[in-house]
């Protein structure tokens, strides 16, 4: 059986999501000043809702699907990881590149509700898709997301005007590991890029003693389907999941039209994407999901 690869299509292919003809159609998601100024100060903006009810469990079934290592568009994903954990007794699910394998997480790049409180954050700017990802963590013994900056693994960019938006498919609580924030931390600087799925806390040696005195984690509870957004360089991470409930979680990253690559390595690791250094990120890969 043959998947089609759904990056050759830059707009949505189903009726999942609500479409949106004009700007008046994107008002309604729009963000309020007050969240706007929330971002800018502390990093963040969180709660805020994305996927209705519907959304929530035909991604859930598509996750469902993917994630067997024999589905026929396995081939399709950047990055597979059925355990990214770095302690053997804990797993965590970590994948990159279904948005070119279902409807569903293809169609959610260009969700309304998504991508105008992205451009609000961006600046007002228009929307490219950089990559997305998919994290899921067992019952009982889901692995933690150690402590990072997102930006650390985009370095081959620039100028740096990325965006991450971090959506529930279950609810998120404190006990089952949900996305942690030390507010402010994006203006203290671009710092060294570690294991994803290793110790927990190695990021905080890097800091100063002012800067580590001023870290005071501050939990994301959401509700399925409701989202975070964060600064590229905000220092966030996830604890372990020993809670009787999975904790599964979809993240779109996007950054500003007018991105170019700062590299002639392949650009996401897992492929044989390249964009030459100094050019525009744009054509198959980093679709315009919003004109602004």
């Amino acid at each position: 059986m043959t998947i089609k690869d759904l990056a050759q299509f830059h707009h949505p292919v189903s009726d999942i999501f609500a479409k949106a003809v004009n700007e008046k159609d994107y008002e309604p998601f729009s963000l309020t000043k007050e969240q706007i100024e929330h971002f800018n100060e502390f990093g963040y903006v969180t709660n805020v809702k994305i996927l209705e009810e519907e959304h929530v469990d035909t991604l859930r079934e598509e996750l469902n699907q993917i994630m067997d290592p024999e589905h026929p568009g396995h081939d399709l994903f950047y990055e597979f990881h059925g355990n990214q954990s770095t302690d053997p007794d804990t797993v965590l699910f970590h994948s990159l590149g279904h948005w070119r394998i279902t409807e569903g997480f293809h169609d959610a790049l260009w969700n309304p509700a998504f991508v105008k409180p992205a451009s609000q954050l961006l600046g007002d700017k228009s929307v490219r898709f950089w990559h997305d990802q998919l994290f899921c963590k067992p019952a009982g013994h889901g692995g933690v997301v150690a402590w990072h900056q997102d930006y650390s693994y985009w370095i081959r960019t620039v100028p740096m005007q990325h965006l991450t938006c971090w959506i529930g498919l279950d609810d998120a609580t404190t006990e089952n590991g949900c996305l942690n924030y030390v507010p402010g931390s994006h203006k203290w600087g671009l710092l060294e890029r570690l294991e994803l799925g290793g110790e927990m806390d190695a990021l905080f040696d890097q800091l100063t003693e002012q800067q580590q005195a001023m870290i005071k984690p501050v939990p994301m509870e959401l509700k399925k389907g409701h989202a975070c957004f964060h600064h590229p360089l905000m220092i966030h991470g996830s604890f372990a999941n020993k809670s009787e409930k999975s904790r599964r979680a979809m993240v779109l990253n996007v950054f500003a039209d007018g991105t170019s690559s700062d590299t002639n390595d392949v650009m996401l690791r897992g492929t044989d994407i390249r964009v030459p250094k100094g050019e525009k990120m744009q054509d198959t890969f980093f679709p315009l999901l919003y004109q602004a």
